[in-house]
This record gives C-alpha cells, structure tokens and sequence, in this order.
C-alpha cells in the first residue's frame, strides 16, 4: 500500500485551496476524467516552454529531442501494458482509438453476413462505431445477455447462437456498473470461434495491472485523462500482424513513404502509418509522465486501495432504505445509486452545493436504462488519491440531504 495523504500533495487541486460552492473539492468523478499530478503538468508545460518543435519534420535538435521523446513514451505505454513498442499508436484517446479498430479493421474485413458482439452496457464509444460499421458493411450487431456483469458463459452463449460472430467488443471495466470481466477467459473463448476480441480498457487500464500478452487480447483502447494523465491523448494497442492488415482512417503527412501524381502512395509501417498529422506531442510527454507516476505507485497497490475504499464505502452506508444501489457488488471503484424520490440530476446537484463532484445520467450508456429499470442514476467514483474522510463527507451529505430543491428554500 502506499499514504494516500503524500500522494495528494503532488495534486494541485487536492491542495486544500480548491473550493467548490465556497466547499472544500471532494472529487469523485474519476470515472470521467482524473485529477493530475505536478510530474504531469511539469512534463507538459516542458513541450511548450523548452521543447516546442515539431517530431519527424526537421533536421535540427530540437526536432530530434522530440523524436526521442516520442519514441520514450512509446516505449514506457508499451511497458505498462506489456506489449511491444510498434503495437502502441497513439490516438486522441479511447474513442478515436475504438473508431480506428472499427475503420480501420472491420470496415475493411466485415462483410453482410458477419457480425458483431458488445453489450448493452457499453459506452457510446464501443457501441455508435460499430452501428455506423453496420449499417457500411451490413454486417449484424448481437447483443450479449446479461444483467449487467458479462461472464464467460454469456458470451459462450452468444457464439454459438451466433457462428457468424467475427468481432467481439466488451469494456474489461464498465464505466456505469463497474463490473469486471474475465478476459483472458473470454479472449480464449473468442479465438477458439475464430473471432477477435477488442477489449475497451478506458475504466480498466488506469486501475488494474493490465499485461496485453498474457490476456492474449488482439486490440486494447484507453485514454491518459482517466488515469492522470493530459486530455487529447491516448492509445490503440493492437497485435503487430493487425496493425499491419488494417487501413489507416485519417491520411495525412507523417504517415506515407512517398506519392505521386498517379494517385499512387506507399504507407509507414505501423504504427507510423497510423499517427497522420502533428501528434498531441504535450499530451504524449505528459502520457509517459502519467504512466511512470502509476508505475511508481503500483497498480497493485492501486488496486488494492480503491477494494479497500468500496468496503468501507458499502460499510458506512449500511441498509439505509432510502438509497437505491445497483452495483453493490462491483468490484472496486464505481458505485451507482438513486435516492428514492429524488431524480439523479438533482441529487448531483445538491452534492455539488456541499463541494462533491459526481456524475448524474446515463453516463454515455444510454442501452442501460432497460437492465436497471431506471432513465438515469447518479455515479461516484474513487480513485487512487480519494480518502476514507473524502467517503465520510459524501455519505453524509448523501444520507442526511433532501432534494436540491428542498435545500435551496429551507436555505
């Protein structure tokens, strides 16, 4: 483990002087984006004010210096996830990295006939680009049957229901319930139906170990902003020979050998030939620095202290009646509720007036609402730098709060 109170000092916003609402910032949203270390404003700032250049345009040094800096975050983002360096290819984050599996693969290799696996819980971002995939190709979307926590035999199910079944995609990690999945199980399951398997780790990479060859995975998504990392960056982790098949969905310079007035071009090898255009070169130092300061925390111990947050969570809020929980049994850092009578925007809200920062709605999941019976909840999410005091602030003001509405006239 690690004292969670030293981490919050290389925090700027954990500070103390951050007030939400005239309220000291409890924030727990990190589902959605991240608070970011000093090391990562550093690292970014570093580009704008000693580095600024542009990497593979020029011949002086300080195009060379950024070369290399590329070439370094490549390598510590392919370390932290256990591939190899030329797997990695930088992206704006999870979803364009989705969209390019989607273009760049199953456009070019899905035909009518084929389909496509996810499931309902899915985020926008693994559920719209494999729609407008079929309506292209007329390949079919099936849908995994569950109640929320995919399993090994659901998807089993699903593939011999479905033989034609060429692509699955699944979050390791579901933004709105939190549920884990077996994926190594599943990846062996896959490829023993000749499919391929797509793993959405945007919830998953930023709290788990996570070892790309050892879950034997074909494409791996994730964004640096959820895991303390810049906005703007993130990546497409895809076996070498995959990466080799696919097309490029955005041409441009820094990606192509040569072409000529013929219409004839040749590509980069990847991951170049993916990367057109002037890279997010701020946001890829800051990448490296964010994935270095988790390195040196630990995933492990990451892990270990958001387990340790839910139960405590769970523990302080006890069987009150009054709260309506739909992912009791999660497995770590998402807890989604309503409070009975009160709409899940106007319970934010009412946080929001106390200093804590949730998030209300369908989180970007909007084919969830038929598994939990509800149009929208409210999403709490920890991280590794949250507090057992931070949890105390929350359940109380959780507990002992009415509606917005009610709060603001009996202010």
């Amino acid at each position: 483990m690690y004292d969670v109170y030293e981490i919050r000092k290389q925090f700027p916003m954990l500070d103390g002087n951050k007030k939400m609402q005239g309220k000291p910032l409890v924030f727990l949203d990190n589902a959605s984006t991240t608070l970011k270390p000093q090391c990562v404003i550093d690292a970014t700032n570093r580009y704008y004010a000693e580095m600024t250049a542009n990497s593979h345009r020029g011949d002086y040094d300080l195009c060379y210096f950024m070369d290399v800096e590329v070439a370094k975050a490549r390598e510590a983002i392919a370390k932290f996830v256990n591939s190899e360096v030329n797997e990695v290819v930088f992206t704006s984050g999870d979803t364009e990295a989705l969209n390019l599996v989607a273009y760049g693969y199953a456009l070019k290799y899905l035909k009518e006939g084929d389909g496509i696996l996810i499931s309902e819980a899915e985020h926008a971002s693994n559920s719209l680009p494999w729609f407008r995939i079929a309506e292209l190709t007329k390949c079919s979307i099936y849908f995994i049957n569950t109640d929320g926590r995919i399993t090994v035999g659901q998807v089993e199910k699903s593939l011999n229901k479905h033989p034609n079944i060429k692509l699955v995609s699944i979050a390791h990690v579901g933004n709105v319930l939190g549920y884990r999945v077996d994926v190594k199980a599943v990846a062996k399951l896959c490829h023993r139906h000749n499919a391929l398997i797509c793993i959405d780790g945007a919830q998953s990479v930023p709290h788990l170990k996570t070892d790309f060859k050892d879950l034997d995975i074909d494409f791996l998504t994730f964004s640096a902003h959820k895991m303390c990392g810049p906005t703007g960056i993130g990546a497409l982790v895809a076996k070498e020979k995959l990466l080799n098949d696919m097309d490029p969905f955005i041409t441009g310079g820094g990606m192509n050998v040569s072409f000529k007035n013929d219409g004839t071009y040749l590509l980069l090898e990847a991951p170049a030939k993916f990367e057109a255009g002037t890279l997010n070169l701020a946001g890829i130092m800051g990448f490296r620095a964010a994935v270095e300061f988790l390195s040196s925390i630990g995933m492990e111990n990451i892990e270990e202290h958001e387990k340790e947050l839910h139960a405590y969570l769970l523990d302080k809020m006890g069987n009150n009646e009054d709260v309506i929980i739909y992912n009791k049994d999660n497995d770590g850092s998402i807890l989604t509720f309503n409070k009975k009578g009160v709409f899940a925007q106007d319970e934010a809200t009412l946080l929001n007036s106390k200093g804590i920062a949730v998030r209300s709605g369908q989180h970007c999941a909007k084919m969830i609402d038929r598994l939990l019976g509800t149009p929208a909840t409210v999403r709490m999410s920890t991280y590794l730098y949250t507090t057992k005091e931070e949890i105390d602030v929350f359940v109380e003001n959780l507990l002992n709060g009415g509606d917005i509405l009610d709060a603001y006239f009996n202010d």
